[in-house]
């Protein structure tokens, strides 16, 4: 009897019963079966049948102190001893959620002075729009509602995050609230690749000045924005984009908004992303990489602008959550905190490993299924393309994307598909020589699939 395929045998019976899981088509996943996942260390993990697989995702943009740090697991422990749980209404508080803010505060700068706490990011992208209308409310301005976002863009999955997204198959399934209008993302790539990045990023900039003109500069309370989209295909806006967003913002009297979930606590080589690309939000959304994904933390870093309006002037802020400041949570994310701060890990990503990362990434342009390979930290992704030369893609219903990822997840390495898009984020404490394991896996899953291609008469095989 084969136990270890037994018990995968079971646990996706099960699984397939009883569990329902995030953005998966449940028929086929039933028919496939799911990967079990049974134990994590370092960059890598391992699923039931005892593969070891290098993890170029970081769980879900996440794990950035990467697995098996017995640290977090003591922080955990000892809050949970002391105190598991109370909340933080009724004019109560908690010693590590107190420390955590101002942590957060002093890593985000003089521009900031409160935190609001929730469990995800979709959760605080939810308290983004309340804090925002009540804000204008305040001013005596209800009537700056809209919240400006981009096509393309990812902001959670409730109906405030999915709203503000880009996506369109989720808005298809269930609608929209009201009060959000969209631009178009500043993808260079796919949008201009003859233009010049830099005049391009100054242009699509310009897309939110017109889209605050038509609507009207008095209807328009917030842009929302990712420094460098995530689940949209890790699109790295050109370095003109968020400067020209900020003096638009800030000559309309517009709230700004940086969705910092993936890009926060170091991932590009700073503790959030707006510090590297040049602006200075009104609020931060912060999720995943401020407890490495150890435990669900959210919230949002509120300026000095916004707080003293609704600390002084808003009276009671009608919002919040069952588990905002969660003592255990907070701890994590203190200790997590603390593991980067010694290990220099924001300083290794920006000086060394993010480097590194872009020197290797620029070798891909070589290999014939490549286009459009950037880097910026440990973010990374590149487009699968029929023809580099004349900018030709593949047709969407191929799935060359997902025969790409079939290949990396075959061949020990998760890299996700977007598309034809192939993106990694793996975990900060990643080092060169794992960065050089990293893409000998990503070359053998390019030759995998360009190998089908040429089989299925995809693309000519080179002379």
């Amino acid at each position: 009897m084969n136990t270890i395929t037994d018990f995968t045998n079971d646990i996706q019976a099960i699984d397939s019963a009883h569990f329902m899981h995030p953005f998966t088509d449940h028929k086929g996943l039933s028919a496939k079966g799911a990967r079990i996942i049974t134990k994590a260390d370092n960059i890598y993990i391992w699923d039931s049948e005892g593969n070891k697989i290098l993890d170029a995702m970081s769980g879900l943009w996440c794990v950035n102190v990467g697995y098996g740090q017995q640290a977090l697991v003591d922080a955990a422990t000892k809050q949970m001893t002391e105190l598991p749980y109370y909340n933080s209404f009724f004019q109560t508080t908690n010693v590590p959620a107190v420390k955590l803010a101002e942590k957060i505060v002093q890593l985000a700068g003089e521009h900031y002075s409160h935190v609001f706490f929730s469990s995800s990011g979709s959760e605080s992208n939810d308290t983004n729009i309340r804090m925002v209308r009540h804000y204008w409310a305040t001013l005596g301005q209800p009537e700056r509602f809209t919240i400006i976002s981009r096509n393309n863009a990812y902001h959670g999955s409730t109906m405030a995050g999915m709203s503000l997204g880009g996506m369109g198959g989720m808005h298809a399934q269930g609608g929209m609230i009201p009060g959000i209008a969209h631009i178009e993302q500043p993808y260079h790539y796919a949008l201009a690749p003859d233009e010049d990045r830099d005049a391009f990023g100054i242009r699509a900039a310009g897309w939110l000045e017109d889209k605050i003109l038509e609507l009207g500069v008095d209807k328009v309370a917030a842009f929302i924005g990712e420094p460098i989209q995530g689940a949209g295909g890790v699109i790295i806006p050109p370095k003109t984009y968020w400067p020209e967003i900020q003096r638009i913002c800030d000559k309309y009297d517009i709230l700004l908004i940086c969705d910092e979930v993936i890009c926060g606590f170091g991932r590009i080589g700073k503790w959030f992303g707006s510090q590297l690309v040049g602006c200075k939000p009104d609020l931060m959304t912060f999720a995943k990489g401020v407890t490495s994904g150890y435990l669900p933390l959210g919230g949002v870093v509120v300026g000095k602008r916004v707080a003293q309006v609704l600390i002084e002037k808003g009276g009671e802020f009608n919002h919040g959550y069952t588990y905002s400041g969660h003592p255990v949570a907070c701890a994590v994310a203190l200790a997590n905190i603390d593991i980067i701060e010694k290990q220099g890990l924001v300083e290794q990503v920006l000086n060394e490993t993010g480097p590194y990362l872009a020197q290797k990434y620029g070798e891909l342009a070589s290999h014939p299924l490549v286009g459009g390979a950037e880097t910026i930290g440990l973010m990374a992704g590149f487009v699968l393309m029929r023809d580099k030369a004349n900018h030709v893609m593949f047709e969407e219903e191929l799935g060359v994307g997902m025969i790409c990822r079939g290949h990396c997840f075959g061949n020990g390495l998760i890299m996700r598909a977007v598309g034809d898009r192939m993106i990694i984020a793996p975990p900060l404490v990643i080092s060169k020589t794992q960065i050089d394991e990293m893409m000998a896996l990503i070359y053998l899953a390019l030759d995998k699939t360009l190998a089908d291609l040429q089989q299925q008469g995809l693309m000519k095989i080179a002379a």
